[in-house]
């Protein structure tokens, strides 16, 4: 993982930690995460062939990733404020469950780039099939897609379903954690 690797990490993680207050929950507020989500494309997403167990394991970290979006998302909670509109407050588990994601992704980075963790890795490479350091790259890159595109669409789906409701309706902060 290079300086842009790590930064936006940095920043997806901060993303979650800026609605642990209660802020708007907008359709820009999708801007952000999806915007360090292209940029990591750029960055990391490169060709490959697809051999031995390289579509299993790109498969499970992306479900890993959706998995925890979702947690996310479904844990924050989303209401309806006076004078914000609609707002979001991520609370632990929200948090917990976003940031386990992306320090997961940040810590096996700073190991498979150490000199013990880069020859482990290789080993278990080799005994599981996995045949390039693209498809690891490709797994953890299509994780973070799955872990914000999922949390941030299912927000967003709260957030529509919220402005189409009546006012009566949602009186009540929608509180999931």
């Amino acid at each position: 993982m290079n300086t842009t690797g790590y930064i936006i990490d940095v920043l997806l993680i901060l993303v979650v930690l800026r609605q642990v207050r209660k802020s708007p929950l907008t359709a820009r507020t999708v801007l952000l995460p999806v915007g360090l989500l292209v940029i990591a494309g750029f960055t990391y997403l490169k060709s490959f062939t697809l051999a031995g167990n390289d579509l299993v394991l790109i498969v499970i970290f992306t479900a890993i990733g959706v998995v925890l979006g979702i947690t996310s998302g479904w844990t924050t909670r989303v209401w309806r404020d006076g004078e914000l509109g609609i707002v979001a407050q991520a609370g632990v588990v929200a948090a917990a469950s976003w940031i386990l994601g992306m320090a997961f992704r940040f810590g096996f980075a700073l190991w498979a780039n150490s000199s013990s963790g880069g020859a482990a890795l290789v080993r278990f490479s080799l005994h599981h099939d996995i045949t390039s350091g693209q498809a690891w790259t490709t797994a953890l890159f299509l994780m973070a897609f799955g872990e914000v595109l999922s949390r941030v669409g299912y927000l967003q789906f709260r957030r529509v379903r919220l402005e189409r409701a009546t006012p009566a309706a949602v009186a009540q902060p929608n509180v999931k954690s």
